[in-house]
């Protein structure tokens, strides 16, 4: 007999989100019993607003609801989204210009394979989130790592993007606030970072699903409101997860010139047709509705921003930049690197990570899986008192 023919190469080396594997472990040792404390997801602990699931329940009552809609998404979302478009990104958009996604991630599938062709070259500044490189990937794009340490405040330079390119480079992916690191870069250095896309050529994805988690009067300024001209070569992203707590209901977007738009909602057409329409419905009513609840989360975030930040420098060894966005913190902790903690060596975040759970019951994301080793993710998205408690426990672990 014949052997069977082999799987998709390019799906076989692709990895599974670094993240939520992590979450997934937690959540298992969880279920046998363990106290874990997990800071390993990017996942409000919030419930949705009421007001949003009362949309969701009204819409159930409507049948028109239970067929196919449009796949770019349902036209009175579209114009939603293209309002606070303007309101949040300063730029004016037709809702034609819109495509409802199935999450943030679609959006991000999707923008990459609207602008990368094969071989093309994608700046990727890191620290980065873990799906953009798999993302880039699966394009048949090349992902070209640009570092910036905690001394950059981990935001890269013009002149690192510029060391960078090659006759190649077609691509920049610009995110602030950024995930994992929770930087946001000022309205001076986006401009600056987008006149040098400007002045050749290059495609920007802006991923601006944070943009409303700013922190001590920061504001997180889009790089087509710091350059007008950009936005014919410049896709947003964004969606109603981090801001509204609804990282389940499933809604995204992406924003941009017409004809990349045209493509990404072809390829919808084929890939997953429209967005449930019950969750459309309620994002259409977290978007229109009163931002009140919104606005306590946001505060809610900020004060335990305070806290994991001061505790954490608290650990000898370890370094916080403040972050200013999005809600998280990304220690420098090479400095825990090399020595021994509880009769065990730990030479890279990976084997620190792992030596925290084991020892102390808390789950982090290591540095690798945003970048370079020497760092580790917590997600400062859970309970204040389970907060403290966790950071307490690394103390101990690292006390002596």
């Amino acid at each position: 007999m014949t052997d069977r023919a082999p799987l998709s190469r390019k799906l076989s080396a692709i990895a599974e989100s670094a993240t939520l594997k992590v979450d997934a472990k937690a959540k298992a040792l969880k279920a046998e019993g363990k106290d874990v404390i997990s800071y390993a997801a990017g996942e409000p602990d919030f419930a949705t607003p009421q007001f949003v699931v009362d949309a969701a329940a009204e819409a159930l009552r409507d049948p028109a609801n239970f067929r196919y809609t449009p796949a770019a998404g349902l036209p009175a979302l579209r114009e939603a989204i293209a309002a606070k478009t303007l309101r949040d990104s300063g730029l004016e958009v037709a809702a034609s210009q819109v495509v409802v996604t199935n999450g943030g991630k679609q959006a991000v599938y999707q923008a990459f394979q609207a602008v990368v062709n094969p071989g093309d070259e994608v700046l990727l500044p890191a620290p980065y989130w873990t799906t953009y490189p798999e993302a880039i990937r699966l394009a048949d794009g090349v992902p070209v790592e640009v570092f910036a340490g905690a001394d950059q405040d981990y935001k890269v330079t013009v002149e690192q993007l510029e060391a960078a390119r090659t006759e190649r480079t077609t691509v920049l992916v610009f995110v602030s606030p950024s995930n994992p690191t929770g930087s946001v870069y000022t309205p001076e250095e986006t401009r600056a970072i987008g006149e040098w896309a400007l002045a050749h050529g290059i495609w920007v994805i802006s991923d601006e699903i944070y943009q409303n988690l700013v922190y001590e009067g920061a504001r997180a300024v889009s790089i087509v409101e710091a350059v007008p001209e950009l936005a014919q070569q410049t896709l947003l992203l964004n969606g109603v997860a981090k801001t509204y707590a609804m990282t389940g209901w499933r809604v995204g977007w992406m924003v941009g010139p017409a004809d990349a738009i045209k493509l990404a909602a072809n390829l919808q057409s084929h890939l997953s047709s429209n967005v449930n329409n019950v969750a459309q419905r309620a994002a259409l009513a977290a978007l229109t509705g009163s931002q009140a609840e919104a606005e306590q989360m946001r505060l809610a975030f900020d004060r335990r921003r305070t806290l994991i930040v001061s505790e954490l420098a608290k650990i000898p060894g370890v370094e916080v930049p403040n972050p200013l966005g999005a809600f998280y913190a990304y220690p420098d902790v090479r400095g825990l690197l090399g020595r021994e903690w509880a009769g065990r060596t730990p030479t890279t975040t990976l084997e620190l990570a792992d030596l925290i759970l084991d020892e102390a019951e808390v789950a982090v994301v290591p540095g690798e899986a945003f970048g370079p080793s020497g760092y580790l993710r917590l997600s400062y998205a859970l309970g204040d008192d389970a907060l403290l408690e966790g950071v307490q426990r690394l103390q101990k672990l690292f006390s002596s």
